[in-house]
C-alpha cells in the first residue's frame, strides 16, 4: 500500500477517535487535525491542558467544525491514567484509541509508582489506558488500537523483561528508550493474539514516524524545546527530517486503512526514514511471541489489571 495518500483518507464522520500526546507541532497534533478535518470527534489526551488547549486552537483554525474535546492524562502517572479512563467512561463507543504520546532521551528516573520514566510513559501507562478503554473499543463493534513505535526499537539489544521496579547494571538512556519502542510492538503482537482469541471486534496494529522533525528529543534531553542548547538541537533534527505533517502519516494508515491486526505501518522510503507509508517489517528481536508474552503478563502485575 505505498500508494496511500493521506487525501484519500475516509471519511470520519461518526467516529470517535481518542489520540494521546497532542503537543501543539508534534505527531499527536497532525494526526489529530486530519482526523478532525474529516469529521472525526477527537479526544486529545494531553497531561498539560494549556499545551492541549494550544492544539485545539491550532486545529481550529484549520478546520473551524472540529470536533474536539480535552481530556487530561499523564502517561507516567497510573492513578492518572485510571482517572482519565474514568473520566472517558462517559465518551461512549471508541472507534480508535491512538497510544501516540512518548518521552525520548529523558535522564534516568523514577516516577512515583517506581518505574523508569521511559518505561512508565511508553509502555505502562499505555498498556493501562488500553486495557481500561477496552470495553469502549469492544462498543465500537470494530476497534483499533494504534501503538507508535520507532526504527529505535531495532537498538533495544535485549527485550525489557527484568523486573520494572529494580535498576540491574549501568543506565543507557538510549538502550532503555530503544527498548520501550520494542515493548511497543510486543505489546501490539500480543495483544492483537490475545483479542484474536477472545473473539472481539477490535484490531492493534503498530506504526512508526520514521525521522520525523518534533520536539521530543529535545523535550527528553533539556526538559524544553527552545532555549540554548536545546534550540540547536531542535534545529538541527528539523533541518534533517521531514515534517511532523509527513511523520503522523504511517499513525492516519494504521488507524483508517484496511489493515489486518499486528501490521506495522512506516515511511516507504530509504530505510524508513521518510516518505508514504506502506506496510513494514520488524526487527527478528521484536518477532519473539515467548518475549512478546512474558512482557504482557509483566505488564499486567505491574499496573494491576488483566485484560482483555
Amino acid at each position: 500500500m505505498s500508494d496511500w495518500n493521506v487525501a484519500d483518507l475516509p471519511d470520519q464522520t461518526g467516529r470517535t477517535i481518542v489520540v494521546t500526546g497532542p503537543t501543539l507541532g508534534g505527531l499527536g497534533h497532525h494526526t489529530a487535525l486530519e482526523l478532525a478535518r474529516r469529521g472525526g470527534r477527537v479526544i486529545l489526551a494531553g497531561r498539560n491542558p494549556a499545551k492541549v488547549e494550544e492544539t485545539v486552537a491550532a486545529i481550529r483554525a484549520e478546520a473551524p467544525d472540529a470536533q474536539l474535546e480535552a481530556l487530561h492524562l499523564d502517561l507516567a502517572s497510573l492513578s492518572s491514567v485510571r482517572a482519565a479512563a474514568a473520566a472517558a467512561a462517559q465518551v461512549g463507543p471508541i472507534d480508535v484509541l491512538v497510544n501516540n504520546a512518548g518521552v525520548m532521551g529523558t535522564k534516568y528516573s523514577r516516577t512515583a509508582d517506581g518505574l523508569e520514566l521511559q518505561m512508565a510513559t511508553n509502555h505502562f501507562g499505555p498498556f493501562l489506558l488500553t486495557g481500561l478503554l477496552l470495553p469502549q473499543l469492544v462498543q465500537s463493534e470494530d476497534g483499533r488500537v494504534v501503538t507508535v513505535s520507532s526504527l529505535f526499537h531495532t537498538f533495544a539489544g535485549k527485550a525489557p523483561l527484568g523486573p520494572p521496579r529494580e535498576q540491574t547494571g549501568r543506565y543507557s538512556t538510549w538502550r532503555v528508550y530503544g527498548q520501550t519502542k520494542l515493548a511497543n510492538l510486543y505489546f501490539t503482537a500480543e495483544l492483537d493474539r490475545r483479542l484474536r482469541a477472545a473473539d472481539l471486534p477490535v484490531r492493534a496494529l503498530a506504526a512508526h514516524p520514521g525521522f520525523a522533525g518534533t520536539h521530543l528529543a529535545a523535550n527528553g534531553q533539556y526538559g524544553r524545546s527552545s532555549g540554548g542548547i536545546a534550540s540547536i538541537l531542535d534545529a538541527g533534527v528539523r533541518a534533517v527530517s521531514q515534517t511532523a505533517a509527513a511523520g503522523a502519516w504511517p499513525s492516519l494508515m494504521a488507524a483508517t486503512a484496511d489493515l489486518p491486526g499486528n501490521t506495522f505501518v512506516g515511511p516507504g522510503g530509504f530505510r524508513q526514514l521518510s516518505g508514504r507509508p506502506r506496510t513494514v517489517g520488524r526487527s527478528r528481536l521484536a518477532r519473539n511471541d515467548e518475549n512478546a508474552r512474558r512482557l504482557w503478563e509483566i505488564s499486567e502485575q505491574t499496573v494491576d489489571l488483566r485484560y482483555p
